[in-house]
């Protein structure tokens, strides 16, 4: 394991991405993101996917000097353009423009399209949270050229991992953060568990027959993804692939050589709303302290340690990696190093 602080994470992830053909303004963004990712302990989302966004450089799939912009806004909605930048730049972008809109209005809506991986949506939350908006963030498109899950009683592949975050702020109490894919698990999980010849928990994928297995490896060989929560993860699955790609419209904006098979038809809704439209905030953010405070004192079951509220395991991680820095697994590090090298970069 290598231990990495915040500053030593984000300089590195800059200067492959610099070597790679970013520039300095896209970089830092999405060096950002990633080290936040990691430094919040979801390490699924953070500086493993760098070796993955450089070879989408070099394919043409991410434009790695573009900047997002606005194709048609009115006082409380717009949409976005990434111009197939790297996602994190397009999505950060979004969000800012919905936060300004809502301050102004009370509430956004904002679609982006022709973005590459827009990376944890939890993050665009906190931004949200940061500015004391209660956000909603629906991504959804990635099924259209590689289906990936299954629909609730189906045995063939229609849909994809199809994540959402919401985000409430608080007053002393940190955020409420909701971030997942509505699959029941990610595909980086997935991958893990094949490199670690380690078998996966039940209700997670199918075989390529629609057969319930726990072997990573049967979803390589024409597998899928199941739903959480049997027929509510998959109409909550639905309901995010309606609000991302159907709603934005961005089948109409996929290009043949832009985003990859995944992205090409990425569509994001962030839907933003002041957290005080209905009371100060102040009473607002009193309620959810308390709220926040009366679920963590219940008594936790046979098995568990603690209640927590969403949200928590990414704050407190966020504090001793602070402390203690940030860990990268040796196959991580690895795959850094190696990629700095092919790229000219002496050290990292």
């Amino acid at each position: 394991m290598i231990i990495k602080t915040v500053d030593e994470l984000h300089k590195i992830v800059v200067k492959i991405l610099l070597a790679a053909g970013a520039d300095e303004r896209n970089a830092n963004v999405v060096a950002e993101h990633l080290v936040s990712a990691n430094l919040s302990g979801v390490d699924t989302h953070g500086v493993l996917h760098l070796p993955g966004y450089v070879a989408a450089m070099k394919a043409g799939e991410i434009v790695p000097t573009a900047w997002p912009e606005i194709l048609n806004e009115t006082p409380t909605s717009a949409l976005i353009t990434g111009n197939w930048t790297f996602g994190q730049v397009a999505a950060k972008y979004a969000m800012e423009i919905a936060l300004a809109k809502a301050e102004k209005q009370n509430i956004a809506t904002v679609g982006l399209v022709q973005a590459h991986h827009i990376g944890r949506l939890g993050h665009y939350a906190e931004m949200a949270a940061a500015k004391q908006m209660i956000s909603m963030i629906w991504a959804g498109g990635y099924a259209e050229e590689k289906p990936g899950a299954v629909p609730y009683g189906g045995r063939e592949a229609v849909l994809h991992t199809n994540p959402l975050a919401l985000g409430f702020p608080a007053g002393d109490e940190s955020p409420m953060i909701i971030d997942y894919a509505t699959s029941a698990a990610s595909g980086v999980k997935i991958v893990w568990a094949r490199e670690r010849n380690e078998p996966l928990p039940p209700g997670w994928i199918v075989d390529k027959d629609g057969n319930p297995t726990t072997d990573p490896n049967d979803f390589f060989s024409g597998g899928a993804f199941l739903a959480f929560g049997g027929h509510k993860g998959y109409a909550l699955m639905m309901a995010v692939e309606f609000l991302g790609r159907i709603f934005t419209g961005s089948d109409t904006f996929a290009e043949a050589n832009r985003g990859g098979v995944y992205m090409r038809h990425q569509g994001a809704t962030m839907i933003v709303l002041r957290a005080d439209i209905f009371q100060p905030f102040a009473e607002y953010a009193r309620r959810v302290d308390e709220m926040e405070r009366r679920v963590r004192a219940i008594p936790a079951a046979p098995g568990f340690k603690e209640v927590l509220v969403p949200g928590d395991p990414e704050v407190r991680t966020r504090a001793i990696r602070q402390r203690e820095d940030i860990p990268i697994p040796d196959d991580v590090w690895q795959s850094l190093t190696e990629l700095a090298t092919s790229l000219g970069v002496k050290e990292i």
